[in-house]
């Protein structure tokens, strides 16, 4: 199986692997900037192996994104995290903000709060629906698909593509929710 470097900074031009040393260790690749990540080729690629030069050989760290504009988490969990150029959102449900009580026990309303409170966390961590790049929808009926979907379609139109997407029924929902969502983003 072949290995593959991963860049572990964007913005920076790629090198052949081929005219680099060989190093002796991965330490002596942190030492001189070069950030490797091995990958294991798939039977169909035919890409030549990369690496990256990065600016910073310190490991990333992740930082919590909270708004009082969405509802606290009701458990040991954040609002989002944050984390190199990525924001992942957690589990939104469709409660009011002021009050932590579902906003009604109508799957469209819930549906509408829960986007409107995802929308909050991703202002605060510097996202927008249109960096959204995937989505999940827990629904505690899937009978409730088309009536979601509807509603979903209008937070994530052209031009940004729609971004990738699972749906499915759950078993039960936290606090008796018809729905709940969740997200990851680019923070561009």
């Amino acid at each position: 199986m072949a290995l593959y470097a991963a860049a572990r900074s964007f913005h920076v031009p790629a090198i052949s692997v081929g005219a680099l040393p060989p190093l002796r260790s991965a330490r002596e690749a942190l030492a001189v900037g070069v950030r490797c990540v091995p990958l294991a080729r798939s039977a169909r690629s035919h890409s030549p192996a990369f690496a990256s030069l990065s600016t910073n050989a310190a490991p990333c760290g992740k930082e919590a994104v909270e708004t009082d504009r969405a509802p606290a988490a009701v458990g040991p969990y954040s609002q989002a995290i944050k984390a190199n150029n990525m924001l992942f959102v957690s589990g939104s449900l469709g409660l009011v903000p002021e009050t932590g009580q579902l906003i009604s026990d109508r799957v469209e309303d819930q549906t509408e709060q829960a986007l409107k409170n995802i929308g909050e966390i991703l202002k605060a961590g510097g996202a927008s629906y249109d960096s959204v790049v995937k989505t999940t929808i827990m629904l505690a009926d899937i009978q409730d698909f088309q009536i979601v979907n509807a509603i979903y379609a209008n937070y994530f139109q052209a031009p940004a593509p729609a971004p990738a997407r699972s749906t499915f029924q759950a078993g039960a929902l936290p606090l008796g929710a018809k729905i709940e969502i969740d997200c990851m983003a680019v923070i561009c």
